[in-house]
C-alpha cells in the first residue's frame, strides 16, 4: 500500500461493527436510553452540590469535577454511536476520528487524577482531620482540579499531533470508535516514537495515581486499626464508594489497554467489543449512582429537592 499521511486521509472505517438487521433499532433505543440516564444521573448531581452551600467541601467539589468528567467521556462516545449504529456504512472522517481520539484520552486520565486526588482528600480528612481545613484550602482545591484537568488536556495534544502527522499504510480501524493505538498500528514508519511516549503517558498517568491510592489507604488503613469505632464508620461511609469507583474503572481501563496492545482475535467480537466499551459506559453510570446512593448528604439534600418540584 502507498504510504499516506493522516493528514490527508479523508476517513477512517470502523471494521468491528457487523451487520444486525432491524436489530439495530433496539440497539439504538438501548444505548440512547443508557445516555440520556447517564447524562440526567450526573446534571441532577452536580446542580444538587453546586446549588446548595452545604455541598461545597472539599470532597463534594471534587465529586462535582468528577460527575463533570463523566459526561465530558460519555458524550465523547455515546453521539458517536448512536449515529455508527444507524449507519450502513461505518466510516468516520479524519478529523472527527482525531476528536474523539482526544476525548477519550483525556476522560481516562481526568477520571484517574481525580480519583487520586479524592483519596489525598479523605487522606487528610481521616489522618489529619485537626488540620484538615488549613491544607485543603481553597485555593489548594481550585490548584488540584486545575492539575486535573490541565495535565490530560495538555499532554493529549501531543498524541493528537503524532497522530495527525502519522504515515499510514492504511485506515482501517478494529474497533467501535477510534483510539490513538489503533491509528498507531496502521503507520507505515516506524512509530516508535509515538508508542513510547503513548506508553509513558498512559501508565505514568495510571500507576503513578495508583501507586499514591494506594500509599493513601494504607496510611488511612493503619488509622482505622488503631483509631476509635467512630474513625472507622467515618472511613467505611466516604471510603467505600470511592474504592469501588477505583476498583470498577481499573478493571475497565486495564481491559481496554490488554486489548489495545496484544492480539485478541482468538476472543469472541461480541465480547472483544464489550471490553472496549466497559470503562467508557460503565464509569458515568457507576458513579453517580454509587455516590448518590452511599453519601447520605446527597442522598438526602437530592431527595429534598425531588420533593420540592414534585409539590
Amino acid at each position: 500500500m502507498s504510504m499516506m499521511n493522516s493528514s490527508q486521509v479523508s476517513y477512517f472505517t470502523l471494521a468491528a461493527y457487523f451487520d444486525t438487521g432491524n436489530l439495530k433499532y433496539l440497539y439504538f433505543m438501548i444505548v440512547l436510553f443508557l445516555y440520556i440516564f447517564i447524562v440526567g444521573l450526573n446534571v441532577v448531581l452536580i446542580v444538587v452540590i453546586c446549588l446548595n452551600r452545604s455541598l461545597h467541601e472539599p470532597m463534594y467539589l471534587f465529586l462535582c469535577s468528577l460527575f463533570v468528567n463523566e459526561l465530558y467521556g460519555s458524550t465523547g462516545l455515546f453521539p458517536f454511536l448512536l449515529v455508527q449504529i444507524l449507519s450502513d456504512i461505518h466510516t468516520v472522517s479524519a478529523s472527527v476520528c482525531l476528536l474523539q481520539i482526544y476525548c477519550v484520552h483525556t476522560y481516562g486520565a481526568v477520571e484517574y487524577l481525580n480519583l487520586a486526588i479524592m483519596s489525598y482528600d479523605r487522606y487528610l480528612a481521616i489522618c489529619c482531620p485537626l488540620h484538615y481545613n488549613a491544607r485543603m484550602t481553597f485555593n489548594k482545591i481550585a490548584t488540584l482540579i486545575a492539575v486535573t484537568w490541565l495535565y490530560p488536556l495538555l499532554a493529549c495534544i501531543v498524541i493528537i499531533y503524532w497522530n495527525a502527522h502519522s504515515q499510514l499504510c492504511g485506515n482501517t480501524i478494529y474497533k467501535v470508535y477510534c483510539d490513538g493505538h489503533s491509528i498507531v498500528k496502521l503507520a507505515c514508519s516506524d512509530a516508535q516514537v509515538t508508542n513510547i511516549y503513548g506508553l509513558i503517558a498512559s501508565f505514568g498517568t495510571i500507576f503513578g495515581a495508583f501507586i499514591f491510592i494506594m500509599f493513601t489507604y494504607m496510611k488511612i488503613l493503619n488509622v482505622c486499626f488503631s483509631g476509635s469505632k467512630q474513625t472507622r464508620q467515618k472511613a467505611v461511609s466516604t471510603c467505600t464508594p470511592h474504592l469501588a469507583s477505583i476498583f470498577n474503572f481499573s478493571v475497565g481501563a486495564s481491559f481496554e489497554l490488554i486489548q489495545s496492545r496484544f492480539n485478541m482475535k482468538s476472543v469472541p467480537s461480541m465480547l472483544r467489543i464489550f471490553l472496549s466499551l466497559y470503562w467508557l459506559t460503565c464509569q458515568p453510570l457507576f458513579n453517580p449512582v454509587m455516590y448518590g446512593l452511599n453519601l447520605s448528604k446527597i442522598r438526602v439534600i437530592g431527595r429534598n429537592l425531588m420533593s420540592n418540584v414534585g409539590d
